[in-house]
């Protein structure tokens, strides 16, 4: 089980380091989205939001603090996910449909992150002291 969890913190954690990666290396695409989002202050938000995504992304694949990984993901997810997903405010059918599959699946991302507090620690395989 020990080995499953390990792969599985890899996994999620190549996850997210991947997003952080984005928010920096696709900074002139994504400010533009987020301020038609109404985001305040995208030019910060953005690499401010590869940040967390960073630090949750090491904590997660290291075990190191993993607790310091779930608020950074709770920081990041409850705000993007209802002011960059709310489908609510949508017209088209189709940008509705695509905005509501993004918001449930951060919802249900929350969901798991907040499953992780439930983990004893130290994890299996982590640099934890």
């Amino acid at each position: 089980m020990e080995i499953a969890f390990f792969i599985g913190r890899i996994i999620v954690g190549l996850y997210w380091l991947m997003g952080a990666v984005n928010h920096f290396t696709q900074v002139k695409s994504m400010v533009p989205y987020a301020k038609m989002k109404n985001v305040p202050m995208a030019e910060l938000a953005v690499p401010g939001t590869g940040a967390l995504l960073l630090v949750a992304a090491l904590s997660i694949i290291t075990g190191f603090y993993p607790v310091v990984a779930v608020a950074a993901l709770v920081v990041f997810l409850v705000p993007v996910t209802f002011m960059m997903h709310n489908f609510w405010t949508i017209e088209d059918p189709m940008a509705k449909m695509s905005d509501m599959i993004m918001f449930t699946k951060n919802i249900s991302m929350l969901g798991y992150t907040l499953i992780l507090l439930g983990i004893p620690q130290p994890w299996a395989f982590s640099l934890a002291i």
